[in-house]
């Protein structure tokens, strides 16, 4: 998220001319070539070689012989590029040394949040232990820190007061501090929040409540737009729309259409679809259409 990635943000003198993201990127979607699974998705400005950098889970959706949930398990994260704005995306395979120490093999991510913070990117990540055919196990978000998007140093584990939490997504908000925004199963699948003026460091977030009760939901997104923040959850009929002045709190539902958007149903491969836990880039200004 664009606001994300500036905040502090140092860039080496060698960083390349990055080309604006398209509005159009994803007329056509981006499928993975693996499992036709993507999910989750993160986009990452990376100036240091002028591209974007698609993080997503990906999930198992073609794999045979799974029963259950499985295919949402045993998942690793997919990466993309692309060096033309979005128009097309070149796969990567998933990126490596993102199963903490001690986890049950074989691990289980979900869901990243990769932020600039100083010189480094710090990636936000859930991981579940094993490979399961229901919805149990301790889930944790993890994290940690790069200098080039593709080796990764593992940093900790949050404490969060809960034994399953997913979904995380962080930003500098209007008093200075980082927040830690998350989906909490054992919570009524609620939004809570964490804060934190060093996020870099796993053991400095400090829990300070439900940010979005009510309608049980997931993947939040907070941006900043139009000299507001915004939040997106995803509530499985449509995303939805929360604003705030500063991102500390006082989130408020919209009104319109009930403070929903992406509802209608579309057709992929005959299945109705509506918009699900989403990724938001804002786009510069072009002024009167």
């Amino acid at each position: 998220m664009t606001q994300q990635h500036a905040a502090g943000e140092v860039l080496a003198s060698s960083a390349l001319a990055l080309a604006p993201l398209r509005p159009d990127a994803f007329t056509v979607p981006y499928r993975d070539p693996v499992w036709d699974g993507p999910t989750d998705p993160i986009l990452v400005a990376d100036h240091l070689k002028g591209e974007w950098v698609l993080f997503y889970t990906q999930r198992r959706a073609t794999a045979p012989g799974l029963t259950g949930v499985e295919w949402v398990h045993g998942t690793g994260i997919g990466v993309a590029r692309s060096s033309d704005g979005g128009a097309t995306w070149r796969y990567q395979g998933t990126a490596e040394g993102l199963i903490p120490p001690g986890t049950e093999l074989p691990a289980t991510l979900w869901a990243p949040d990769v932020v600039r913070i100083g010189d480094r990117w710090i990636m936000y990540l859930t991981v579940l232990g094993g490979r399961r055919t229901d919805w149990t196990g301790t889930a944790e978000i993890v994290q940690f820190a790069s200098h080039d998007l593709e080796t990764w140093e593992y940093l900790g584990r949050t404490n969060l007061d809960s034994a399953r939490v997913i979904d995380a997504a962080v930003a500098r908000c209007g008093d200075g501090r980082y927040r830690l925004w998350y989906k909490d199963e054992s919570r009524d699948s609620n939004t809570y929040c964490a804060v934190s003026d060093t996020p870099d460091d796993p053991s400095s977030w400090k829990l300070e409540g439900v940010a979005i009760p009510g309608r049980p939901h997931e993947g939040p997104k907070v941006f900043r737009l139009g000299g507001w923040y915004w939040m997106i959850v995803d509530e499985w009929r449509g995303q939805a729309v929360y604003r705030s002045p500063d991102a500390t709190g006082n989130w408020v539902r919209q009104e319109h259409l009930g403070g929903l958007i992406l509802t209608a149903p579309e057709s992929v491969d005959g299945r109705a679809v509506v918009g699900r836990h989403a990724d938001v880039v804002p786009l510069p200004d072009r002024g009167p259409r």
